[in-house]
C-alpha cells in the first residue's frame, strides 16, 4: 500500500492519530516512555512523523505498534500504515530475512557428511565384531551388509501386552484467593503494588497467562484493552475485565475485589439490557391524525 492509498483510507497521518488517541486517554509522553521503555525522543518523532529521527524500520515499526496499543489503537493496523508512510515496500522488508533454509554458509559440506556417515558405519561394524557375534563367515556378512535376519520360532514369540492408556491428570483447582490473568489477544499490562513497586510490566501474547503473586498486598492493574483479559479465581472465571477498548487503571487484583467488580459489571449490563428491552417493547407513540366525519 502506497502513501497516497494509505492517506485515502486514513486522511490523518499515523503520528496525528496516535497523538489524538493519547490525548483522549489523558496520557503524557513521559508516562508512555516510562511504561514501554521506548525513548522519549522516539515517541516524539513518531507523533511528528519525523522518520529521519527514528532508528531502523524493524525497531521503529515495533515502537509505533506498542505506542498505538498503549493508547487503545489497533497495533497491527498502525504498523501497516506506518510502513506505508515510510515508503517501505514488500521487497524492502523481505531483504531483512536473516537466514534462508538453503543458505550455503549454514549447510555442512558434502565431504564432511560423507566422512561422518562412513565413520558411523565403521564403528558399528567394529562393535559387532568385538561382541564376537558368530563365526568368520558371519563376520564377513556383517561387513558386507548381507547378514540375514535371525529367525525366531513361532512358539517362542510372546504376545504383546496391551495396557490401557493412563488417564490424563486433571489440573488441580486454584486456591480461592489465587488470581491468574489470561490474554486472548496481545495486550500491554502493568501490575504494581498500590503506591509501591511494579510487579510486572510488559505485553502478554495471546494465550499467555500471568499469576498474581500470592504475597502481593494490594496489586493494581493498568491496561488499555481490558476486553481481552480474563481472570480465574479458584474455580470461578471472569470472562473479561472490561467491555471495550478503554484504559482502566488502579483496578485491584485481590480476589474479593475482582469478584465484587465482576458482579457490579454484570448488574449494570443486565440493567442496560432491561432498559433496551423495555424501550423496544414500548416505542414512543406518535400523533396519529383522525379522519374527519363525512
Amino acid at each position: 500500500m502506497g502513501e497516497a492509498q494509505a492517506r485515502g483510507m486514513h486522511p490523518k497521518r499515523v503520528g496525528e492519530r496516535i497523538a489524538e488517541a493519547r490525548a483522549a486517554s489523558k496520557l503524557e509522553l513521559e508516562d508512555i516512555a516510562e511504561k514501554t521503555r521506548i525513548p522519549l525522543r522516539h515517541l516524539q518523532a513518531i507523533e511528528a512523523s519525523n522518520f529521519e529521527a527514528l532508528p531502523a524500520s524493524t525497531y521503529s515499526v515495533g515502537f509505533a505498534k506498542t505506542f498505538a496499543r498503549m493508547v487503545g489503537l489497533d497495533g497491527n493496523e498502525i504498523a501497516a500504515d506506518f510502513r506505508a508512510e515510510r515508503g517501505e515496500t514488500l521487497a524492502e522488508r523481505s531483504q531483512y530475512t536473516p537466514f534462508e533454509p538453503a543458505d550455503p554458509s549454514r549447510v555442512p559440506p558434502t565431504l564432511l557428511v560423507m566422512i561422518a556417515l562412513a565413520t558411523a558405519v565403521i564403528l558399528l561394524v567394529a562393535y559387532l565384531v568385538w561382541r564376537g557375534g558368530g563365526n568368520g563367515e558371519e563376520r564377513q556378512q556383517i561387513a558386507a551388509g548381507t547378514m540375514p535376519e535371525a529367525s525366531t520360532p513361532a512358539e517362542t514369540v510372546a504376545a504383546p501386552v496391551v495396557r490401557p492408556a493412563p488417564k490424563p491428570a486433571l489440573a488441580p483447582p486454584l486456591p480461592d484467593d489465587k488470581v491468574v490473568l489470561t490474554a486472548s489477544d496481545a495486550v500491554w499490562v502493568k501490575i504494581s503494588e498500590k503506591g509501591g513497586p511494579t510487579l510486572y510490566m510488559g505485553e502478554l501474547a495471546a494465550g499467555q497467562s500471568y499469576e498474581v503473586p500470592a504475597d502481593a498486598k494490594d496489586p493494581r492493574l493498568l491496561t488499555g484493552r481490558p476486553d481481552v483479559l480474563s481472570a480465574r479465581i479458584g474455580s470461578r472465571s471472569i470472562p473479561a475485565l472490561g467491555s471495550a477498548r478503554r484504559t482502566i487503571s488502579n483496578v485491584s487484583l485481590k480476589a474479593p475485589a475482582l469478584i465484587e467488580r465482576d458482579a457490579a459489571m454484570q448488574a449494570a449490563t443486565a440493567e442496560e439490557n432491561a432498559r433496551s428491552a423495555a424501550a423496544n417493547a414500548n416505542p414512543p407513540s406518535g400523533n396519529v391524525a383522525t379522519p374527519a366525519n363525512p
